[in-house]
């Protein structure tokens, strides 16, 4: 990844937003690496199911080489001077905001709604995260920053999902989650998917690649019905299954880290 190289771009850009040089995007490319995020926008939290939470992918995530991935769904790909600019319009706004932030006295109060997470990988090499309780809903209470750099981040997902194209990937994460009393006919496990084992409390989740994973993209369509997406074990058990692309950077203990 040209990490390096887009953190340079971010200083040249932030020097210039403040009236120095002109940007300079002819700085020397550094050795590629395992992919890395270097600007973030995801929730955490909220009133949602267990299954949600688990597959909830990040809102948009760009990486180093400018390769954006919006919803684990829609891809597109930015130029290093594009890539530059986003990193440097969110060190600018995230610099100096608290990990957690928090609203303005006199915010309503408002309960089961999820943290907006920012992130951005500044100079250093280290990723800066900030979390901001209701953010959409007490926008007017938050620093303008923290709402400037969602909307950057935001208008970056839309583009890619109207812009981009489809995101796949070898590797998936898998959820099961118990319905015995669900409605519909159960199908058979697909086959060479492990089985869930241990205690399913509330879900069983698994990280898989290769042949495991293709077929589960095969056999469980993304975006069925609840009662579609069925299936039984050997034993008898009855899950629904639920399953989205893993991103690059993405990893489980059970898969070895790549790089």
């Amino acid at each position: 990844m040209r990490l390096r190289m887009i953190l340079l771009l971010a200083v040249t850009a932030l020097t210039a937003a403040c009236g120095g040089v002109e940007p300079d995007t002819s700085a020397a490319v550094a050795d590629d690496g395992p992919a890395q995020p270097v600007a973030v926008l995801g929730a955490e939290g909220g009133f949602v199911t267990a299954t949600m939470n688990v597959l909830r992918p990040p809102r948009v995530v760009l990486y180093g080489d400018g390769l954006v991935i919006a919803d684990a769904s829609r891809q597109m790909t930015l130029t290093d001077a594009e890539t530059g600019e986003v990193v440097a319009r969110l060190e600018k706004d995230l610099a100096g905001q608290p990990p957690t932030a928090t609203p303005k006295p006199g915010a309503p109060s408002v309960t089961d709604l999820p943290d907006t997470v920012l992130g951005v990988r500044g100079k250093d090499g280290k990723m800066l995260e900030v979390r901001v309780p209701a953010l959409q809903q007490l926008a007017d209470f938050y620093p303008k920053e923290l709402v400037d750099a969602k909307k950057a981040m935001e208008d970056l997902a839309t583009r890619a999902a109207e812009e981009g194209a489809g995101y796949v990937a070898t590797r998936v994460r898998l959820v099961a989650e118990g319905a015995e009393s669900a409605e519909g006919k159960p199908s058979p496990w697909p086959e060479g998917v492990p089985e869930p084992s241990g205690t399913v409390d509330p879900v069983w989740q698994k990280d898989l690649e290769g042949a495991a994973a293709s077929a589960v993209t095969k056999a469980v369509p993304a975006g069925q019905e609840y009662g579609r997406s069925l299936f039984t074990t050997g034993s008898g058990q009855v899950f629904v299954l639920s399953w989205r692309y893993l991103l690059p950077h993405e990893q489980s203990p059970a898969l070895p880290a790549k790089g």
